[in-house]
C-alpha cells in the first residue's frame, strides 16, 4: 500500500515538475506567490493556448479562471497540492466564456467557493450554463490570508462582462481575454465583443491601476507589459477598418 502511494505521488510530481512543451498543463512561476498556468483547447481544428493564474496564500490557493481543457480540471488541483501542499479554496471566473467559466461547476462540487459578477451570472443563466455559488459587486476588494486584491469591471470589451484583477502591492494585473497579448495580430473572437466600448474600458484600467509590473493576458505570450497599449492599437485599427467599410 505504501509502495502504491509512493508511485502515485511520483506520477503527480512528475506531471507537475516534469513539464514539457507538449504537456497539457504548464505551470510557471510569475513572482512571489503568483503562478501562471497554461492549458490548450482544440478550437475549430487549431490548438489554442489559454493563460490563467493562481495565488498561494496562507489560507489556501486562489484560482483565477479555470483550465480551457476540461481534462485538466483535476490535474490542476493535484499539481497545486503536490507543489504547494495546499488546497484551492476560491475560484474567480473573469467572464462567461468557456475558457474562463467552464470549470465553475466542477470546482463548486469540490467544495471550492466560486465567484462571478452579476452580469456574468446573468449571461450564464441565459445560456443554460453552470453558474458560480457567489455573486460579487463590479468593484470588490478581497483579503485572503496575507494577500489583498481587487476584482474590477471596467466596462465592455472582449465580452460584455469581462473583469480584471489587480494586486496593488505586487503590481500584478490579471487581464484575462480583455487584454490582448503583444503577439496578437488581431482582436480574435468577437462574437460577444463591443469593440466601440473596448478602448474606453482599457483606458479606465490604465487610469486606475498604474505602472503594472506584470500583465497576464488571456492567450499567447504575457511577458510584454505593452499589452494594454497593444490592445488599444488593435481596437483602433479594427474601428478604422470598420468605419471605412472594408
Amino acid at each position: 500500500m505504501r509502495k502504491l502511494a509512493s508511485i502515485i505521488l511520483f506520477l503527480v510530481l512528475s506531471n507537475t515538475f516534469g513539464q514539457t512543451k507538449n504537456s497539457p498543463l504548464q505551470i510557471s512561476h510569475l513572482t512571489g506567490d503568483f503562478y501562471v498556468y497554461k492549458t490548450f483547447h482544440d478550437y475549430k481544428g487549431t490548438m489554442i493556448s489559454a493563460n490563467a493564474m493562481y495565488l498561494v496564500t496562507n489560507k489556501g490557493v486562489v484560482l483565477f479562471d479555470a483550465p480551457w481543457d476540461k481534462t485538466q480540471f483535476q490535474p490542476l488541483l493535484d499539481s497545486i497540492k503536490a507543489k504547494h501542499n495546499k488546497d484551492v479554496v476560491m475560484c474567480f471566473a473573469t467572464h462567461s466564456h468557456e475558457d474562463r467559466a467552464g470549470g465553475l461547476e466542477f470546482y463548486k462540487q469540490k467544495g471550492i467557493k466560486t465567484y462571478t459578477i452579476k452580469l456574468t451570472d446573468q449571461i450564464l443563466e441565459k445560456n443554460n450554463e453552470k453558474r458560480a455559488e457567489f455573486i460579487i459587486p463590479n468593484d470588490t476588494v478581497f483579503t485572503v490570508g496575507q494577500h489583498k486584491f481587487q476584482v474590477y469591471y471596467p466596462g465592455k470589451g472582449h465580452a460584455p462582462d469581462n473583469v480584471v484583477v489587480w494586486f496593488n502591492k505586487e503590481k500584478v494585473l490579471y487581464g484575462g481575454c480583455f487584454i490582448k497579448s503583444t503577439e496578437a495580430v488581431d482582436l480574435g473572437y468577437l462574437g460577444d465583443a463591443n469593440v466601440k466600448e473596448w478602448a474606453k474600458s482599457i483606458r479606465k484600467v490604465q487610469a486606475k491601476f498604474k505602472n503594472p509590473k506584470f500583465i497576464i493576458t488571456g492567450h499567447d505570450d504575457w511577458t510584454n507589459t505593452g499589452s494594454l497599449d497593444h490592445t488599444l492599437k488593435l481596437v483602433h485599427e479594427y474601428n478604422v477598418l470598420k468605419a471605412s467599410g472594408k
